[in-house]
């Protein structure tokens, strides 16, 4: 087998560990405009919507433990987090980013970014879509920031 062919080969492997290990997550999409959580639970899906843009970690974190609680959900390492990466506001991305890569380290999850034009409306079908298609990343060094 060539170089390029085990190239491309490990690159599908690559795509199908990231499609099969997605199946529950929580999903933070704060960017300082329409601002929501999504979270995945054994097929079922849930948002919640914020009235004000979430620039603070308390209020972030509260209103997640306060959305699992309510769908009594845990979080283990089988768990996904999946981060807006902007483009957008500034603190509201680093707020996200912050939550999530908090919630990464406390409680083993696997953590991915996408970037707001690749996910039209926050609904099942297009986080799906944007999973199959490999959107997501895993290196999450990138974030866009609107001044």
């Amino acid at each position: 087998m060539s170089f390029n062919a085990e190239y491309e080969l490990l690159g599908e492997i690559k795509k199908n560990i990231s499609k099969v290990m997605i199946s529950n997550f929580l999903i933070i999409n704060c960017i300082g405009k329409n601002d929501s959580i999504g979270l995945k639970i054994n097929n079922n899906f849930f948002v919640q919507k914020f009235q004000t843009n979430i620039r603070n970690n308390e209020v972030l974190v509260s209103n997640i433990v306060d959305f699992l609680k309510e769908k009594n959900v845990k979080i283990d390492d089988k768990f996904s987090v999946i981060v807006n990466l902007g483009p957008g506001s500034f603190t509201s991305i680093r707020v996200s980013l912050a939550v999530a890569k908090g919630i990464k380290i406390s409680k083993k999850t696997s953590l991915y970014g996408y970037k707001n034009s690749d996910l039209a409306e926050l609904n099942l079908k297009n986080i799906e879509l944007l999973i199959k298609k490999n959107l997501i990343e895993n290196k999450l060094i990138k974030p866009v920031y609107i001044s």
